[in-house]
């Protein structure tokens, strides 16, 4: 970088005399040479990419394997204690978790086993995380579960709840004893079980293809379009539609689950419409749950520094209560709903139905989306607070492979779950070894205890999934706290989780988005723009509507636009200019002309001197600055219109002798008025580095030209 300074000397009074003399520093840049040549660029991108060395092979499958980086450098004693606690706690509170989100994605209870057995052993080998636990997600769930829910219908089975006498797999060799709906008489490949695990299974295929495709094409960066507050208000939103979804459980009523946009509402009215239908038996066991798990779990959160694990509540509920309920034959006697036959040992692997991909490939999209964006943002915090580092389409491809895999293994989809990474976490994980023991624990549940869980109620199933909704629904008492840091998030979480809950889970994640861009939109569009005035004995100008005890300069006026200026907000910035000046260029000019013809037509008509006079006295009226400095350090791009805007500011200014100059640009926009031939020959020395220096340059200019007026 070079730099010059040139000095501008203003004298006043005959030569000789002590002159007073005011200084312009004037800073030149040299920008550095930038090779535009995109024939270069191709080629050497095109080398790096299909170079193959040695080193880039391992590179390049390390980076794909992480667990071979980790693995190796695993520290036995430092670590094991640790993985081992954290993976059996978190692997025995997600059996009665996967048994229960099974209900939310309307398939048999045994696939939220195998979906929580293969998900924590693939990322083990993927994932860069070494703390998130990746399993069943709620909110995925229920997505997944209205998909089912349509194509069950769709294919003809009857959407009443009913529990299957044949073990799952089985049936895709035996046709099903459910008639279906339009009463054809073509024989059924599967009944509604399998018919429901292949849509689960097709769909979650497509969404790990979707996830995979983003980490392929580097495309994470579509996760910063999901702001905290937009997710927040999303998982929100969708905890109450959960909730709404488990209540029939709880009061064992037989409807079927509402689908589409308006399905919370419909659901409460079906709910009300049967109220007189419910269960007594399925009421009090709900209730005794509800007072056993909320206590407990409290307890769980007061003294998590305390407690060296937390207590394993919701697999003593589901002990006691499948025991109660064998032994005190609730189904045969009361008409309980149970869980049904959950088998061991695993079915055979079986790949996606192909043909249910074009009916439910856009469904998988949101789900792709919200899967991947929670994982991200969750490896990413706490990856932050424990001071490693994390790749975000490494995360992508992970949990890609987590559901492309397990797809073909009767599995739904999954992502990372918050409540169990914190559980993970204060229990003392320190690698993904903790994700292998959770998968044991799991599997040996699959082996041996699975069937036992035969008699479980179907309303203690419900019970524990919404106990844990406890931290989404809890996000209400942060809307204060919320609404004093930024209102506009606040307004965000609230419009996506009303269009969520209300609406529909894909449409109030698509409104979400959209809102959230609208609002940087508007506020873009009329940000705020304030005069400056100087801080004494600085060189630092602040806005005058904030601050006391500022200066302004005789004649110079300093504007600031807090905002990019293009397309959208270009009328706001002269609108906004011209109010805080106290003066329209455009009028002014106007004014002038109009105040010219009426003395040429005066004169011409012998009109008397004084209407004269009073006419040149209006055309000649003082505007108050000669100067207007706009600080530009908040302006971060220009695009076409904006440096238009520019150009005519600076046109009808100088029509009526005020002078407009730019401080304080990036070199982005530097750059694009350069482009925009903004300035004419010889007059790029009026862009300044500072406010200071342009206002120092136009009290200096005004001042040598009053010295060669009055000479």
């Amino acid at each position: 970088m070079t730099e010059t300074n040139n000095v501008h000397a203003v004298t006043e009074g005959p030569e000789g005399d002590d002159a007073k003399c005011s200084f312009h520093h004037r800073m030149f840049l040299e920008p550095q040479e930038k090779k535009r040549s995109m024939k270069a660029l191709v080629v050497k991108q095109a080398k790096k990419t299909c170079s193959c060395t040695p080193t880039k092979v391992k590179d390049r499958v390390f980076g794909f394997l992480p667990i071979l980086q980790w693995l190796p450098k695993y520290k036995l004693r430092e670590y094991l204690l640790g993985d081992l606690m954290s993976g059996m706690i978190v692997g025995v509170l997600l059996v009665p978790q996967s048994i229960a989100y099974s209900l939310l994605a309307g398939v048999e209870p045994v696939y939220g086993l195998y979906t929580s057995f293969f998900a924590s052993l693939i990322y083990c080998i993927f994932g860069t995380s070494r703390h998130i636990s990746v399993g069943i997600f709620g909110v995925t769930c229920l997505m997944m579960g209205q998909v089912v829910d349509r194509e069950i219908e769709r294919a003809g089975y009857d959407l009443e709840p009913a529990v299957l006498s044949v073990p799952p797999g089985t049936a895709a060799h035996v046709n099903t004893t459910l008639s279906p709906v339009n009463g054809t008489a073509q024989e059924l490949l599967c009944d509604k079980s399998c018919h429901a695990i292949s849509v689960a299974a097709t769909m979650t295929f497509i969404a790990g293809v979707y996830q995979v495709a983003m980490g392929f094409f580097q495309v994470g960066f579509i996760s910063v379009y999901l702001s905290d507050s937009l997710l927040s208000g999303f998982v929100t939103g969708a905890s109450f539609t959960v909730l709404t979804s488990q209540v029939k459980y709880l009061l064992g009523l037989d409807i079927p689950r509402s689908g589409g946009i308006g399905s919370l509402i419909v659901t409460w009215i079906n709910i009300f419409k049967n109220i007189h239908k419910t269960n007594i038996c399925d009421l009090i066991t709900s209730f005794l749950c509800f007072l056993v798990l909320i206590p407990t779990k409290e307890l769980n959160e007061r003294f998590k520094s305390k407690l060296k694990a937390p207590i394993p509540v919701e697999l003593v509920v589901v002990v006691v209560a499948t025991l109660a309920s064998h032994f005190g034959k609730l189904k045969e006697t009361y008409g309980s709903s149970i869980s049904g036959h959950i088998p061991t040992g695993f079915l055979p692997p079986r790949p996606p139905d192909w043909t249910l991909i074009p009916n439910v490939a856009l469904d998988a999209i949101p789900i792709a989306i919200i899967g991947f964006a929670i994982t991200v943002s969750l490896s990413e915090m706490f990856a932050k607070k424990h001071g490693y580092s994390v790749k975000a389409n490494q995360e992508m491809y992970a949990i890609g492979f987590c559901n492309i895999i397990p797809s073909f293994f009767h599995c739904f989809t999954n992502s990372a779950a918050l409540a169990k990474t914190l559980v993970k976490e204060s229990t003392g994980c320190r690698t993904q070894i903790s994700g292998l023991v959770t998968s044991l624990v799991i599997l040996l549940v699959l082996l041996v205890i699975a069937p036992l869980f035969y008699s479980l109620q179907k309303c203690v199933l419900a019970v524990i999934t919404i106990v844990n909704l406890r931290g989404a629904l809890r996000k209400f008492k942060d809307l204060p706290k919320m609404w004093h840091l930024s209102r506009v998030d606040t307004v965000i979480w609230g419009v996506t989780m009303a269009a969520t809950a209300f609406i529909s889970t894909e449409i109030g994640l698509l409104v979400g988005v959209c809102f959230s861009m609208l609002c940087v939109i508007f506020r873009t569009q009329r940000p705020e723009a304030p005069l400056l005035g100087w801080v004494a004995e600085s060189e630092t100008y602040e806005s005058l509507s904030a601050y006391k005890n500022l200066q302004t300069k005789p004649g110079v006026v300093v504007f600031r636009f807090e905002a990019p200026l293009y397309y959208i907000n270009k009328e706001c910035f002269k609108s906004t200019l011209y109010k805080q000046t106290g003066v329209n260029p455009v009028w002014v000019k106007a004014a002038k002309r109009k105040a010219a013809k009426r003395m040429l037509r005066e004169k011409e008509v012998g009109s008397g001197d004084n209407q004269t006079s009073i006419s040149m006295d209006f055309v000649s009226e003082p505007l108050g600055f000669h100067t207007i400095v706009i600080d530009c350090c908040a302006v971060q791009f220009l695009d076409t219109a904006g440096i238009r805007t520019l150009k005519e500011v600076c046109k009808d200014y100088g029509d009526i002798d005020v002078h407009v100059l730019l401080a304080q640009c990036n070199p982005s926009v530097r750059s694009s008025l350069i482009r925009g031939e903004f300035f004419k020959e010889g007059e790029d020395h009026l862009l300044f580095h500072s406010v200071h220096q342009a206002v120092d340059f136009a009290l200096g200019t005004q001042g040598h030209s009053g010295t060669s007026a009055s000479k």
